[in-house]
């Protein structure tokens, strides 16, 4: 009886442990069925988003590509007074911070996908300072403020990195800057840090540059501790921000994500009613050769003579596009024609025969795409029934160049573009240098060129600092007189800058190197490296 209710109990144990698997069974096949269906639900949503994105960037960055090229054109009028190209260059500058706040979401999203990489290259960092010096200097004026660019003598003038990365945070930041600062400063500082590294066996060293700090202060508002923690986040902007009603609260998110893909981090330090300043480090490595990067200022001005006609095709649904490369290209002797959408433009292949084509993707009737893909399949067929007399390069090297122009900012277009049978593609908005190169790297045109001015700058130039050893402040300190040593340090460590730059006026000629080092500490705000200097030689 025992050996048959153990039996017994043994099978209901059974049935009911094989109940409860069941049962877990079902609730596991239910919660990968709804984990299938949100992972679905999310796929829609990031492809509904991603072709949002794709339209957002076509739609904006049209009409953008006509603000910054007909301003290129219209800088080609010899009769332009220097006071209307500065309005130019303003139109234009405007402009590009246009494109920069679009880039900003488009940016953003690209990181929250993943799909965002670094691209070094080898960057005139001087050159890119001094533009954003000029960019930036305007504004600043505008509201009355001093803008400071402090570069000392041994940050290195060609670095290798991601220069339009770099570009963008330190547009960000000094662009929060200046927006948020009524009166004072914004100052720009830049320092390098060296590591000795062994090169040529056991006696051979040499320097090299690993690591670029930037700091940018200023003496706005401040931000309030509890707002420090969000500030990077996306979206999030701090009570100054709101109240200023600008901006996209994407600036810091973005320059964080991008400081963070280069190799550093960026720190915050922010006293209320006092100021804020940003910095962050970059690694750089030491760029292949100067002579790659430094261009001469030059323009195309027309065609070297014999080299025949060339026919150019331009292909876009938006009127002010194809008018913008037609008053780039003709009065440069090229023979241009126009069409609205693919089906013109297949027509006007076949009947003007073009050497290229300038193709828009996106367009009415017939996108440039599949445009691109019927006049390739035209040029097989003519090619397999021996109408072409080069058949055997046709498929290879077709006759006719096809240079897809595309508003999308997504890399992953590319493959899409290049596989319809396009031979290249340049993004709006293009400069006319990218036109040109194109021209003359698919079809082998031969320029003229003339040389431009070197560019002037309004304000202040980004400053080279030789900076002085603690031992020759000590022996200049010596020097002088000991009251006028402790009323320097006394003004100093009160930050009375008026009594400061006083005191370094009495100064006598003699001593020049002394005053000029200490009016270079001055204008970088640190007066406390003058407290920290004039406190050697107190007595």
């Amino acid at each position: 009886m025992e050996e048959v209710l153990a039996r017994v109990e043994h099978q209901l144990t059974i049935r009911r442990l094989s109940k409860q698997l069941q049962e877990q069974n079902q609730k596991l096949q239910q919660e990968i069925q709804e984990r299938l269906k949100a992972e679905q639900a999310a796929a829609a949503a990031s492809k509904a988003k991603s072709e949002f994105l794709a339209n957002m960037s076509h739609e904006l960055r049209t009409p953008l590509n006509a603000i910054l090229g007909f301003t290129q054109v219209m800088t080609r009028d010899p009769d332009l007074n220097p006071e209307q190209r500065e309005h130019l260059g303003i139109i234009n500058r405007s402009g590009e911070h246009l494109l920069e706040l679009i880039n900003d979401v488009l940016d953003l999203s690209k990181i929250e996908a993943g799909i965002i990489s670094l691209y070094e290259s080898n960057c005139d960092l001087y050159r890119l300072l001094d533009n954003l010096e000029e960019m930036f200097q305007i504004k600043a004026e505008q509201k009355n403020l001093q803008l400071v660019f402090i570069v000392p003598a041994n940050v290195p003038q060609y670095v290798k990195t991601d220069a339009k990365k770099l570009r963008v945070c330190l547009i960000n930041l000094l662009g929060n800057a200046i927006k948020f600062t009524e009166h004072g400063t914004v100052a720009l500082r830049v320092s390098v840090a060296v590591d000795l590294v062994t090169a040529g066996g056991e006696t051979g060293d040499s320097s090299f540059f690993n690591r670029l700090y930037f700091e940018v202060e200023d003496t706005g508002p401040g931000i309030a501790p509890q707002e420090i923690n969000n500030l990077f986040d996306a979206f999030v902007q701090t009570e100054t921000g709101r109240k200023s009603a600008e901006g996209t609260g994407l600036g810091l998110t973005i320059t964080r994500k991008f400081v963070q893909l280069m190799g550093g981090d960026i720190t915050v330090r922010s006293i209320v009613g006092e100021g804020t300043t940003f910095r962050f480090d970059i690694k750089i490595a030491e760029a292949d050769s100067p002579e790659i990067i430094t261009k001469p200022l030059t323009r195309v001005v027309g065609l070297e003579p014999n080299q025949g006609l060339y026919r150019i095709l331009v292909v876009d649904d938006t009127k002010e596009n194809r008018l913008l490369l037609v008053k780039l290209l003709e009065p440069m002797g090229f023979e241009v024609r126009e069409a609205e959408n693919g089906v013109e433009g297949v027509a006007w292949w076949e009947s003007w025969q073009p050497q290229l084509i300038w193709m828009d993707t996106r367009m009415p009737v017939m996108d440039g795409l599949e445009a691109t893909r019927q006049i390739r399949s035209r040029e097989r067929g003519k090619a397999t029934q021996g109408e072409n007399s080069a058949s055997s390069s046709s498929l290879s090297n077709p006759d006719t160049i096809i240079i897809a122009l595309t508003a999308s900012a997504f890399e992953e277009r590319r493959g899409e573009i290049l596989a319809a049978g396009s031979d290249d593609f340049v993004r709006k908005p293009f400069t006319e240098e990218v036109i040109f190169e194109k021209i003359g790297q698919y079809l082998g045109v031969r320029y003229v060129y003339e040389d431009l001015p070197p560019l002037t700058r309004s304000g202040r130039r980004v400053k080279a600092i030789d900076e002085k050893s603690d031992l020759f402040f000590v022996e200049k300190f010596s020097a002088m007189p000991p009251s006028w040593v402790e009323q320097l340090y006394q003004a100093a460590n009160q930050v009375n800058e008026e009594l400061v730059l006083q005191l370094i006026r009495e100064i006598p000629k003699e001593e020049a190197d002394l005053a000029e080092a200490l009016m270079d500490l001055c204008h970088d705000f640190r007066l406390d490296i003058i407290v920290r200097l004039t406190q050697l030689v107190r007595k």
